[in-house]
């Protein structure tokens, strides 16, 4: 059967999954909502949906299923008034910016048997899932230490900056979900190391640019993390996962895969630009798999406590800036 969606916020990300949705077999997008008429019009026009009011959608008897991709400030709410509709609920990352607000989300999702899905999409990459699939089969034995690099090819406009909850619950969350689920276990202490290195004014509105994280499990297993808001050769997505028989390794993505040598040395395509360009196969996957397990009626594959997690190391790791040491996990979730 055809999972009927609507798609709350028409901005970047929400083009990013009405493309997804219009694009995945067994998926029908049939409304877009946002209170800016241009951009929800630029969602009608490519994908021929409605363009209807949050209200209407939750109402809407040919809806089963929403994305919500509004402001991170609004996702709680809307995950609590969608579930107590009876409508599946797709969110991107995060459920909120404080911890106790997701719990008490969460308490509703529960409560009224609801389903959630947050959207780490990164779990979805083929690349990635092919690396999952070898630790899984045992290829590269136990896992000892995993390397995640994430360095964007600039900064988000200041504006963004002031309401994205920082670097750590906006950038680096995506990478404490991919450690959480490489590594097989969970974090039980975070190191953090934060700087402002490539605009002075992202320091003057309260957040870094510049972070490294170490992680580590309670049996010694580590995860290193390094992220930038500035790499001049394009968007760097790489990561590496070392175990007792080997490595398993995933690497950059180019505008395509030739190599041209010449006097001067090879030389190779650019990295592809930004996550828009990079992740399109993993937006469709991740969408493919929230379908299949609201079809099946099984959790979903990223669920809420994984964004409670991810945001409880984004915690952890503000703390461990600001104080200087290593941070354990249980004195954040407490």
């Amino acid at each position: 059967m055809s999972l009927r969606f609507a798609i709350l916020g028409a901005g970047r990300i929400g083009q990013v999954h009405a493309r997804a949705v219009a694009s995945t077999p067994g998926a029908t997008l049939v409304a877009i909502a946002d209170p800016v008429a241009a951009a929800a019009e630029t969602v009608r026009a490519a994908y021929g949906c409605d363009i209807r009011t949050i209200d209407t959608i939750e109402s809407s008897a040919d809806v089963d299923a929403v994305v919500i991709c509004t402001p991170t400030d609004t996702h709680a709410d809307l995950i609590e008034r969608f579930c107590k509709a009876g409508k599946a609920v797709f969110c991107e990352k995060p459920v909120d910016l404080s911890l106790p607000r997701v719990a008490a989300c969460l308490k509703v999702v529960e409560a009224t048997k609801g389903t959630l899905m947050v959207g780490f999409n990164r779990r979805f990459d083929p690349d990635f899932m092919a690396v999952k699939a070898a630790i899984d089969a045992g290829r590269v034995g136990d896992v000892e230490m995993v390397t995640i690099t994430s360095r964007d090819p600039g900064a988000p406009p200041y504006d963004y900056i002031t309401r994205s909850g920082g670097i750590f619950r906006d950038m680096t969350i995506h990478d404490f979900d991919m450690a959480r689920w490489l590594l097989g276990e969970e974090v039980e202490t975070v190191m953090a190391a934060a700087s402002v290195l490539t605009d002075a004014k992202i320091g003057e509105l309260g957040d870094f640019d510049s972070v490294n994280v170490i992680l580590r499990t309670a049996s010694g297993k580590q995860a290193i993390i390094t992220n930038s808001r500035r790499a001049t050769y394009g968007y760097d997505q790489r990561i590496e996962v070392l175990g007792s028989k080997g490595l398993a390794a995933a690497q950059n993505h180019g505008e395509n895969r030739i190599t041209v040598a010449d006097g001067a040395g090879f030389h190779d395509a650019p990295l592809l630009n930004f996550f828009m360009t990079r992740y399109i196969a993993a937006y469709a996957n991740e969408i493919a798999a929230f379908i299949a397990t609201v079809n099946d009626g099984k959790p979903t594959p990223t669920t809420g406590h994984d964004g409670l997690m991810a945001l409880a190391l984004a915690e952890a790791a503000l703390k461990s800036v600001a104080e200087g040491r290593a941070v354990k996990v249980s004195e954040i979730l407490g």
